[in-house]
């Protein structure tokens, strides 16, 4: 699967919700928090001739309700604009 995202568009597969507490308190499905955690799958060649700082492969943070939900193949994705993500984990 390919995805080219345009200007400083991003495409994101985010991390799975947690399914447990940390005290084992197993989680409905209608409680579970959007997660805010994911990985860059696919980066656009940047806006106005500034380059992007994401890279595909990162793991980023991202705003709770950024972005425009995607489902291709089964899979769900994100697509946001690179001022969307907050932080890159290292």
């Amino acid at each position: 699967m390919s995805f080219k995202p345009i200007n400083d568009r991003v495409v994101v597969k985010p991390a799975p919700a947690d399914e447990k507490t940390k005290g084992g308190i197993i989680i409905p499905d209608t409680a579970k928090e959007k997660p805010q955690r994911g990985e860059v799958i696919a980066v656009g060649p940047g806006k106005d001739g500034n380059k992007m700082t994401v890279k595909k492969g990162d793991t980023i943070l991202y705003g709770k309700y950024a972005g425009q939900e995607l489902s291709y193949e089964g899979v769900d994705y994100l697509i946001m604009r690179e001022d969307d993500i907050l932080v890159i984990l290292g």
